[in-house]
């Protein structure tokens, strides 16, 4: 997080749900994951863990940080080499697609030796 006013957030382009073009939103097929009643329980005790909440924020009213969407990223050396901003919460890109670029930006990166990081590491948990 970087702070409340969200700046770092701004620069990398990320919105707020409450300013996505309803055109846009129409193109989301989003779908509730099966994660069951624990599953659910666990995740809003965690929003609400989680959530920014400024100090002197009343009741009722909604933290800037629930509004705001994210994003990924991959990076090589100073260079973005994919980006994807979500359009809604839950709007993920393809994993799979994902990883295979950032495998290729390791391997390019190896085979120039500039970069001692290892994307492959990175991403072993998603096999």
């Amino acid at each position: 997080m970087d702070g409340y006013d969200f700046e770092a957030y701004k620069s990398a382009g990320f919105g707020r749900f409450d300013e996505v073009d309803k055109e846009d939103a129409k193109k989301v097929k989003l779908g509730a994951p099966d994660i069951g009643l624990s599953g659910w329980l666990n995740y809003f005790g965690n929003v609400i863990k989680l959530s920014p909440i400024p100090p002197g924020m009343k009741f009722g009213e909604i933290p800037e940080g629930v509004l705001r969407l994210g994003g990924t990223y991959v990076i090589k050396d100073d260079q973005i080499v994919y980006r994807w901003s979500d359009r809604l919460p839950g709007d993920h890109p393809n994993i799979e697609e994902v990883r295979n670029i950032a495998k290729e930006a390791a391997a390019a990166a190896t085979k120039s030796a500039s970069s001692p990081f290892s994307f492959n590491s990175l991403f072993s948990s998603f096999k």
